[in-house]
């Protein structure tokens, strides 16, 4: 058997639901067609980054109440980098 990198242990299913998926796809087609907004109500400009469109589409799916893990916090995120500076 394949020993797995990380330590936890995730009991079986998906991280993901289906409906996640298709909002991110949606997102992805927009960031295409270029009609994909940043911003609360679509006042930024226009989306370019892909990783930037999968995470407006999350967010979707998220606001919709799909199966999406929550957010990491920004706190969380600073304590990590400046860890590794040192």
């Amino acid at each position: 058997m394949a020993a797995r990198k990380s330590g936890r242990k995730r009991s079986g299913g998906r991280k993901y639901g289906k409906s996640a998926s298709k909002s991110v796809e949606s997102a992805m087609r927009r960031r295409k067609r270029g009609t994909l907004k940043s911003g609360k109500g679509g006042r930024g400009g226009k989306v370019k980054s892909r990783k930037q469109a999968i995470a407006i589409g999350l967010s979707e799916a998220r606001e919709k109440g799909a199966k999406v893990p929550r957010k990491r916090s920004s706190s969380r995120k600073r304590s990590s980098s400046r860890k590794r500076r040192s």
